[in-house]
Order: structure tokens, then sequence, then C-alpha cells
């Protein structure tokens, strides 16, 4: 079991989370509605997840936290005479009488990082009285929504169309108003034709490739099918449409974590 509370000006939170033997991870919450020190918070946490241990009928249970006081105090190695912890001491070592083994362990404080921020959940989220809030479940994902995505475009010309042409040309488009031209020699400044080929410049000088939906579907399809190099991962994948653009300088799905 790993637990921790947080404490500012207006809210109380704490996180207790128990880890089964085969991995899983059964987190919970809470927000506190009335006064703690940054000791007694810590305390409330660790009764939380004793009881929850309790409840799923746990009988060897390690407790874990990156504070001294809690884990030295239940080791017994330190005592304490503020008359608000005796009482919080004694109710753990009433909890600990439950289990067929309890041991408490100091731990580096980065090794609690999850129940820290289940606590600071508490403690920063507005929750609505008492309105239902469904779990929150956390996935990893290892790729951004929008990845390797193209949309289809209709037959009409590029939007680069007028710029290539002017820069090819220095023709406008028949309809063009003063306005309209003022803009196309304006953008003009940003792009680079080489050839057949035109570039976009970016701020920091380098240049992208402006190709149509066509171009940029036969692009792709090389990519995947390996002309480009091997296709091993999102990482080497996200190099080679790099490459492809032509910029200078060129994590498994995890289980769901339900929080409740």
């Amino acid at each position: 079991m790993f637990f921790d509370g947080a404490v500012n000006a207006k809210y109380v939170g704490i996180g207790p989370i128990l880890i089964s033997s085969t991995g899983q991870h059964y987190p919970a919450t809470a927000r506190l509605q009335f006064f703690c020190t940054n000791n007694t918070v810590e305390y409330e946490a660790c009764i939380m997840g004793m009881n929850m241990a309790i409840n799923q009928e746990v009988e060897e249970l390690l407790i874990m936290r990156d504070s001294d006081l809690i884990i030295r105090q239940a080791q017994g190695d330190w005592e304490t005479w503020d008359v608000k912890l005796i009482l919080y001491r004694q109710h753990v070592e009433d909890l600990s009488k439950r289990f067929k083994s309890v041991e408490f362990r100091y731990i580096p404080w980065f090794h609690n990082e999850l129940s820290d921020a289940l606590a600071t959940l508490a403690l920063m989220l507005p929750y609505p009285g008492n309105v239902h809030i469904n779990p929150l479940e956390i996935k990893i994902r290892e790729r951004h929504g929008y990845c390797i995505t193209v949309e289809v475009e209709p037959n009409v010309q590029p939007c680069y169309h007028d710029i290539n042409r002017f820069l090819k040309t220095k023709e406008y488009p028949e309809q063009a108003s003063g306005d309209q031209k003022r803009t196309i020699r304006r953008l003009t400044s940003g792009f680079f034709l080489s050839g057949e080929v035109l570039y976009k410049r970016t701020p920091d000088l380098n240049l992208l490739r402006c190709m149509d939906a066509q171009e940029a579907g036969r692009i792709m399809n090389e990519v995947h099918a390996g002309v480009c190099g091997p296709h091993m991962n999102a990482l080497h994948l996200v190099f080679s449409y790099a490459k492809i653009l032509l910029l200078v300088n060129r994590r498994r799905l995890g289980d769901e974590i339900i929080l409740t």
C-alpha cells in the first residue's frame, strides 16, 4: 500500500493505493471536509488505505510512504507526545492487528508519485457537492490523435496553387481583386520554388515541401511499405515523415487504471 495526503489553505485531499501481488492497482482518493495538519492528513490517508485492505480481506500488507514521521512512529522507533497524533497512532496499531502481518517501510518520494497525484487531485479538483462522478480511466497512448492522417481533398487545386503559379509566371488568378493580389505577393515571401517543387520556409529557416493530397498519399504508402526504411515503430515513422518533408534537423498500451 502506498498513501499520501495534501493540504492547502482551503482543502484537504488523501490518496491511498493498494497493489496486489499480481500488479493490479486499486487506487482511491477522497477530499476531507475537516481541518487537518500535514501530519494528521498522512494518518488519514494511511487509515483509509488500511480499511480498504481490510475490506478486501488482505492478510499480509506492506505499507510504504516517503514520510519518516508516520513510518517511524508506526514501527515504534519514534514516540509522539502530540495529542493530535496519539489517537491516530493508536488506531493504526489497532488496524494492524487485523492482518496476519504488517510491515511499514520508508521509500524515496519518487516511488510514491501516483498516490501523491491522487491526493493532489482530490485537493485541487472542484467537487460539485453530492453529484456522482463516474470512475476516471487513465490510459497510456503512444501516438497523437492526429498522427499520420491526411484528409482527402476534393478535385480542386491545393491551397498553395496561386502562390506556386505567381512564383513561376508572375500571374494572378483571373478574378483576383487588388487586395487578393497584394496578399499573394505578401505570402510568396514565405515560399521558395526550386524547379517544379515548392517549399515553405519555416521560422527556423527549414524548408517544408508542399504537396497535394495525391502525392501525400503516395509518399505515406511508401513509408508504410518500408520503401523509406524499415517500418519498426512510431518513433521511426515520425523520423521518416520528417525526412520526407525535407526538414534539415532531423511508449505498449498499458492497463487501465480506475480511480474510485
